[in-house]
């Protein structure tokens, strides 16, 4: 079967982003796997450009655009249009970043200072309000997840890791749209070595583990409710049909192990880690059990967090 996107991809990606994205460190806590039984390694994409993987699949995908491209666009609850921002202005590009209304402020402000301009709208009119501006600009759409050259990027944050760290046995990550899963299965799967891929997701939007569950592509849940506002989008169908045939599992986590997860990461590890990007360590601790005497990778999404989780987070 031939897939969207092949390993091959994700390798040419890496050399093509490597002078503009960070190579992220990795984390450990030995609290943790005393906790868990397990060995885990954080792979810090918090610390990455625009401080999301987002960089990655963005800049891949900005750079391969053919020079007669005038203006780019996407729709993104923040971090997505972060990176399309800053990708486009390596290369000198005018950028649209259509967001909802409810984006933090934190990630308007952020989108606004790489030079973007930002078009808000209810969060369910986005794809209809970039496809205006597409035809008001020409500008080209840069897909937040359903895009083959943004899940290589992705992919390379996997790359990375497992030449970081030997010996995995699994690798988890969030997810919404896919990109970041979709782009971890399609690395993990390339390796002799056996390595499972889990994505851990909000109840509260849990299209991709009922999606995958029932081999069907669902509609995402209308109007949802979650802290892990980079997770609210439903599943790609390229990265839905990657994950399919690749044996991709996902784990449901709630708001209060979300909340729990962002808290370790802050007062523990010493990390600034969204709610979005927390949702693998909660997935670790809501289903212990799979990863015990494992060595678990874990890509952490992001940490662009206004901190205004901490109230509730400090009443737990």
């Amino acid at each position: 079967m031939t897939l969207p996107v092949e390993y091959a991809d994700v390798e040419a990606a890496a050399l093509r982003i490597a002078p503009f994205v960070h190579r992220t460190p990795v984390f450990t806590s030995a609290t943790l796997d005393r906790e868990l039984g397990a060995s885990v390694f954080f792979k810090a994409e918090n610390l990455q450009k625009i401080g999301a993987f987002k960089a990655r699949g963005a800049t891949n995908a900005v750079l391969q655009l053919p020079d007669d491209v005038s203006a780019v666009v996407t729709h993104s609850s923040g971090n997505h249009g972060q990176a399309v921002a800053y990708a486009a202005a390596i290369r000198s590009l005018p950028a649209w970043i259509v967001m909802p209304r409810t984006a933090p402020q934190l990630k308007i402000d952020a989108v606004r200072s790489y030079g973007a301009e930002i078009v808000l709208c209810d969060h369910a009119d986005r794809e209809t309000t970039a496809a205006e501006v597409i035809q008001r600009t020409g500008a080209v759409l840069i897909h937040p997840f359903d895009n083959p050259a943004v899940i290589a990027g992705q992919g390379t944050a996997t790359l990375e890791l497992l030449e970081q760290v030997g010996g995995l046995d699994v690798i988890v990550t969030p997810i919404g749209g896919g990109g970041l899963l979709s782009g971890a299965a399609t690395v993990a799967a390339a390796q002799e070595r056996a390595i499972s891929v889990i994505g851990a997701e909000p109840f509260a939007v849990d299209e991709a583990f009922r999606s995958l569950r029932s081999g069907r592509r669902l509609a995402g849940v209308v109007d949802p409710v979650t802290l892990a506002d980079g997770l609210l989008t439903g599943i790609g169908a390229r990265p839905f049909a990657i994950l399919t045939a690749l044996g991709t599992d996902v784990i449901r986590v709630t708001e209060t192990s979300i909340l729990e997860a962002a808290l370790f990461h802050l007062q523990r590890m010493k990390l600034v880690v969204e709610p979005s990007g927390a949702t693998p360590l909660a997935a670790l601790r809501t289903e212990p059990a799979r990863f015990a005497d494992r060595r678990v990778g874990v890509i952490i999404s992001g940490g662009n967090t206004d901190l205004s989780w901490l109230e509730a987070a400090n009443r737990l």
